[in-house]
């Protein structure tokens, strides 16, 4: 079990002996807080939850570099990989997956912010249990090193999750649950750019 982060929080992606880590994934969570709908049989269908996980990269001047989400799911250098689209929210455990080899990441991005977005313009009061988590993907048996569960709810359709920074040659995680509008990660650059 990793360490648990409240909102704010950052944590530096070293281990003990000072190296850093090569290879993490970020996995984000959440489940429906929708009852379920009745059907004409009297089973219950839990109403589904699309939301899309996104990483958006950007440069030391806070400028915007791409963006890996459903539609590109590599970045150019191939550092970072989203692993594909979760159309339900069901099911326990991560429900979308953005890999980044960090020692490969372009020297150019300093901020990678991973942002939740709603395509279909479902909003953040019909979300529970959202979370994202910094798995070690270097080591044998991949531990998570750090999860961020997120409290916030309400009537917007994105949220500004956590972010990674570069400082000095050593990334940084920090949760940050900041609120937006958006379907896409385009839509929500300039509030990803705020948290920078």
């Amino acid at each position: 079990m990793g360490l648990s982060l409240q909102k704010g929080q950052s944590l530096s992606l070293t281990k003990q002996n000072g190296e850093s880590l090569t290879h993490i994934r970020l996995g984000l969570g959440w489940d429906s807080a929708v009852p379920a709908k009745r059907g004409f049989f009297g089973n219950a269908k839990p109403v589904d939850i699309d939301l899309d996980a996104s990483a958006i990269l950007f440069d030391g001047n806070k400028q915007p570099l791409e963006a890996v989400f459903f539609n590109q799911l590599r970045s150019r250098d191939g550092s970072i990989q989203h692993t594909g689209d979760n159309l339900t929210g069901e099911g326990d455990g991560d429900d979308e997956t953005i890999m980044v080899n960090l020692a490969a990441v372009s020297p150019v991005v300093q901020h990678i912010v991973f942002v939740i977005t709603s395509y279909s313009q479902q909003t953040f009061d019909m979300v529970q249990n959202a979370f994202c988590r910094v798995i070690d993907d270097s080591v044998p048996g991949s531990p998570e090193v750090a999860k961020y569960q997120l409290a916030e709810s309400g009537r917007y359709t994105a949220m500004v999750m956590a972010k990674l920074s570069r400082v000095g040659g050593v990334w940084n995680f920090q949760a940050i649950g900041s609120p937006a509008n958006g379907k896409t990660a385009h839509d929500v650059v300039g509030p990803a750019a705020a948290t920078l």
